[in-house]
């Protein structure tokens, strides 16, 4: 019985592996012709995972079910893992439908891709659910290789071969990072088991376990993209292929937060006043960094890169006020976040020139004539991201904000709106190159109509959430609720 729901609890991840297994023997023997078939059932299969995921007995909503145990306690069901795992699903398989026309049009179009795209995803899964830093390891690891490799996808191209190089070697030197800090914390507390941790790691713990702890902190900084470990995202969110670039900037960076939200607030709770100095410092840095750094960016994948590092920052104040209120905060910030970059790069997606891809801003110039629906879409992604009323990015920032605020933090929080007013310029400058500008060519149509569709949900979403925010702030908490109380 046991064992029975224990397969019950997984059955999200076990989809994925049968999935995965199958389409990469399918690809192996029937070459790139079978990239099509070959996406179409990987979306499939992350459709199958969600179902799974949300259906009784371990389903039942996306807090409602019972916290499961699985693999002797290596893994753990609960509502904040169900919570960001669906969040997960939805952005792979936006990206996967993203993608298409793209690795269609650049001759990219190989079965190895979605494979990567499922192995990466379920890497996400495992790391979500990790409840013993082995698990953590294994699933970290296995998201990392698959993104190595997505990185430099476009072999033939010296830019995405840079940035799967650079990528690489900068995770590499953070899974040492996070490695050797978990030995510190085995060596001096003799369990990797987060339960058994919890209540190892009060009080005035033993300088060896304090430099465990900041090992594992510069290693999640890595991958969230975080100040001071964020040299690597631009470089890589510019080489790599651009629908590979929206997967970056959404799931695996909503997966680190997570992963990064659930060792701090379980295990490393009892040392909240050693590791919040820390988080706050990033988090402020982070904010600071990417309102600033973007400013004089020319490429509109770079520019992403910057804003990302600034809502890594935004989100880490959540995680700095560890409390309730600071992690259903981080929850609805990423809730949101990840459909406003996946939108955002969908919209470059649309738009080409010549037979070659957009990347430049410039590039922009003048489509609010040629393609208006396309400009409206951008400004809605372009303004949400900057926190302007009445779209959804305002409800995320406020959520993180009124957080501090009642945490007694309201200096990060007027720190917060300060970098938020800065930022605020490059995504104006993006309305204003699309909308006074003169347009530079005629652009190339893309019937694409899963492309379309996805530009169009998530802007229609970013309207409604502000609308109908309910289900979003009531799930937020229930998972927030089950991490604190797990």
């Amino acid at each position: 019985m046991m064992m029975d729901s224990a397969l019950m609890a997984v059955k999200p991840e076990i989809a994925l592996v049968i999935f995965g297994m199958v389409l990469l023997i399918y690809g192996a023997f029937r070459g790139d012709g079978s990239a099509r078939v070959t996406l179409g059932l990987a979306f499939v299969a992350l459709a199958v995972a969600a179902i799974f995921l949300l259906c009784p007995p371990y389903g039942g909503g996306l807090g409602s079910a019972p916290v499961v145990h699985v693999f002797d306690r290596m893994l753990v069901q609960d509502g904040f893992a169900r919570f960001v795992k669906l969040i997960l699903l939805i952005a792979s398989g936006l990206s996967l439908v993203m993608s298409w026309s793209y690795l269609r049009e650049e001759k990219l179009a190989r079965p190895e891709y979605p494979v990567l795209v499922l192995f990466a995803t379920l890497g996400m899964m495992l790391m979500v659910s990790a409840n013993d830093f082995l698990a953590l390891y294994v699933g970290l690891e296995l998201q990392s290789l698959a993104l190595y490799v997505l990185a430099a996808f476009r072999r033939d191209d010296t830019k995405s071969s840079e940035a799967g190089l650079k990528y690489f070697v900068l995770g590499a030197l953070s899974s040492g990072l996070i490695l050797y800090g978990i030995s510190l914390i085995y060596g001096y507390a003799g369990t990797t088991q987060f339960a058994a941790l919890a209540p190892l790691l009060g009080g005035t713990p033993p300088l060896g376990v304090l430099f465990g702890l900041v090992f594992i902190c510069a290693a999640m900084a890595f991958k969230v993209a975080a100040v001071p470990f964020h040299m690597w995202a631009p470089d890589v969110y510019e080489g790599a292929p651009t629908p590979i670039t929206a997967f970056f900037a959404a799931a695996p960076k909503v997966a680190a937060l997570a992963l990064f939200t659930r060792i701090l607030m379980q295990p490393m709770a009892g040392l909240t006043p050693q590791w919040q100095q820390i988080i706050v410092f990033t988090a402020v840095a982070s904010m600071l960094v990417g309102s600033f750094g973007g400013l004089m960016q020319g490429n509109f994948k770079r520019l992403m890169a910057y804003s990302s590092i600034a809502n890594a920052g935004y989100a880490l104040i959540g995680l700095a006020i560890g409390k309730e209120a600071g992690i259903q905060a981080l929850l609805i910030y990423l809730s949101i976040y990840y459909l406003n970059t996946l939108g955002a790069f969908g919209v470059l997606l649309c738009l080409r020139r010549n037979g070659k891809a957009v990347e430049q801003i410039s590039d922009l110039s003048g489509i609010a004539k040629s393609n208006p629906l396309f400009a409206v879409a951008m400004v809605i992604f372009m303004f949400s991201l900057a926190g302007v009323p009445p779209l959804a990015g305002f409800l995320g920032k406020y959520f993180i904000f009124l957080a501090a605020v009642q945490a007694q933090m309201v200096w990060i929080a007027i720190i917060g709106v300060l970098s938020s007013v800065i930022a605020a310029f490059y995504y104006l400058r993006i309305i204003k190159v699309m909308y006074f500008d003169k347009p530079i060519g005629s652009l190339d149509p893309l019937a694409d109509r899963g492309l379309h569709a996805v530009v169009g949900l998530a802007a229609i979403l970013m309207l409604v959430m502000i609308v109908w925010p309910t289900p979003i702030i009531d799930s937020a908490l229930i998972a927030a609720r089950s991490l604190i109380g797990g």
